[in-house]
């Protein structure tokens, strides 16, 4: 099993880079249909990415927030996909967050 400190790191940056290049590629990902769903599975990424960082960083400062860091993470991955389009939060919300 991975530690927690490694697990949050990695997470980390997972989040960074698939935020940044979902961020590099919005104009491409607004472009179709198909792109639009891809970017609501991108969102769901982030989504996932954020969630592990702040568990695993509750997890070693021993700071419990509750609800919080689902709300938190949620409310950056909706951010972020609004940023792509509009569609991409309805993909995001209703598709892959199920």
């Amino acid at each position: 099993m991975a530690e927690p400190g490694n697990s949050m790191l990695y997470s980390l940056l997972l989040f960074v880079v698939t935020l940044s290049l979902q961020q590099m590629y919005r104009g491409k990902l607004a472009s179709s249909e198909l792109f639009t769903i891809l970017g609501g599975f991108i969102s769901s990424l982030v989504f996932l990415f954020l969630f592990t960082f702040i568990g695993n960083y509750q997890e070693t400062s021993g700071v419990k927030t509750g609800w919080g860091a689902v709300i938190l993470a949620e409310a950056v991955a909706l951010v972020a996909a609004g940023t792509v389009h509009r569609v991409c939060i309805t993909t995001w919300y209703l598709i892959f967050s199920f």
